[in-house]
């Protein structure tokens, strides 16, 4: 098992935080269940991809965690960080609501691209549960370990840090509140971008201006939000 955590490809910190998790049965299963569906079915985001929100945000560097779901399941859109696309890729929907919401909270303008790089460069961690799905299948890898994995990472976080916000957009996000100390950190919960739920309750949360709030407050430096 030693052997089979040392093979994964992941920024230091996270490496060493997660060794468990990589050396752990359920982690080996899943390795295996991505082999074999690599064998039939197109898997994304691509394999260099699969750990890009903690390679972009190493441990010690979170300040904020977005939790999404599954990745985009189309061809070239996940690109390992959730609710981002890589440059060249058309804005999804849930994502375009994302920034209408910032245009409407700090008054950014509306980007023309929709890598979120620039924020997981800052400290924010962009963490789907599910951290690869089948082409055209949205959900087809669900339940297979990856939601263990990244459990395990919220509580890590909300156990070694303090003073992180969470944003949880939608009822999946939202319960994992319970993985998360409230008296450490803060919560910041809302309706889903997405076109079906947004105006329930994503447009008009503030979020953005929240969460600079909050980070000022503990003398850090606030997200700048604007990708433009």
């Amino acid at each position: 098992m030693e052997q089979a955590a040392a093979e994964v490809k992941i920024e230091s910190s996270w490496k060493e935080a997660l060794a468990d998790e990589f050396s752990a049965g359920y982690f080996a299963s899943l390795k295996q269940f991505l082999l074999e569906e690599r064998k039939q079915h197109v898997i994304y985001p691509p394999g260099k991809a699969i750990f890009a929100a903690f390679n972009h945000t190493p441990f010690s560097e979170v300040k904020v965690v977005i939790v999404g779901q599954d990745p985009y399941h189309g061809a070239g859109q996940a690109n390992g960080l959730c609710f981002s696309v890589s440059p060249g890729v058309k804005i999804p929907p849930s994502l375009q609501n994302i920034f209408k919401e910032i245009s409407s909270d700090i008054g950014a303008g509306m980007p023309a691209q929709g890598d979120l790089s620039a924020w997981a460069r800052q400290g924010v961690l962009l963490l789907n549960a599910t951290l690869t799905v089948r082409a055209a299948s949205p959900a087809s890898h669900q339940g297979k370990g990856w939601e263990q994995f990244t459990d395990r990472v919220i509580r890590l976080l909300s156990e070694k840090r303090e003073g992180l916000i969470f944003l949880l957009w939608g009822r999946p996000a939202q319960l994992k509140e319970k993985l998360i100390d409230t008296q450490r950190h803060f919560v910041l919960k809302a309706a889903h971008p997405s076109p079906l739920s947004a105006y329930n309750g994503f447009f008009g949360c503030r979020h953005f201006s929240q969460t600079n709030k909050i980070l000022l407050n503990q003398g850090k430096t606030p997200i700048n939000w604007s990708l433009t």
